[in-house]
């Protein structure tokens, strides 16, 4: 993770904590591939918002972010203790159901990305599903607010995750967000699963 990138959500993490919720479209549709009280991994769960609907949706989720601060306050709105982890430091052997990545490993180097997945691979349990989310671009950079993003193509995308595992099936949507900086991003949506 970008050591720049991270300071920041930590500087920010009551900021982000107290932005409006609004229900996640994508977040359901991923619920609705899993069985119910399925093992989920939330990577970059900032403020906890994604995984208070999984709770409530009577999921078996194991909230995590890489940013101390986020992890509590992630814990204050979830009641319960939310783990500090790095992506790189995922150990995990199939052990999930589903991981949930929304808006997180866009930070991570594109140089990185591709070993990132393939510990996520490795975590889900067979047939497992996975979601994450990117700003689309061209080349790797910083936004307004000197976050690092790794900006890929779908085709780019495509590649990295071939390099990590084997999924029987990988689809890539696009959409357009508005970010924490208050302005609008084309996006990425990936939902992938792992074969058997």
């Amino acid at each position: 993770m970008d050591q720049q990138t991270l300071q920041f959500y930590g500087r920010n993490a009551q900021a982000y904590a107290g932005r409006e919720v609004t229900k996640h479209t994508r977040l359901i549709r991923f619920l609705a591939l899993l069985a119910p009280g399925a093992t989920i991994l939330e990577l970059g769960c900032g403020a906890g918002a994604d995984s208070a609907e999984m709770l409530a949706g009577g999921f078996d989720i194991h909230p995590t972010d890489g940013s101390p601060e986020m992890a509590g306050e992630a814990s204050r709105r979830l009641g319960r203790p939310v783990e500090t982890l790095l992506f790189h430091d995922l150990n995990k052997v199939d052990a999930y159901d589903g991981v949930w990545a929304n808006a997180c490993l866009l930070h991570v180097p594109r140089s990185e990305l591709a070993q990132i997945l393939a510990l996520i691979w490795r975590a889900l349990k067979p047939a497992g599903y996975f979601y994450a989310s990117f700003k689309t671009g061209a080349a790797e950079g910083r936004d307004s607010l000197n976050r690092y993003y790794n900006y890929p193509s779908p085709d780019w995308l495509r590649a990295a995750y071939s390099k990590a595992g084997g999924w029987s099936s990988l689809s890539i949507e696009t959409g357009e967000v508005k970010g924490f900086d208050a302005k609008s991003a084309q996006m990425l949506f990936v939902v992938a699963r792992k074969n058997l």
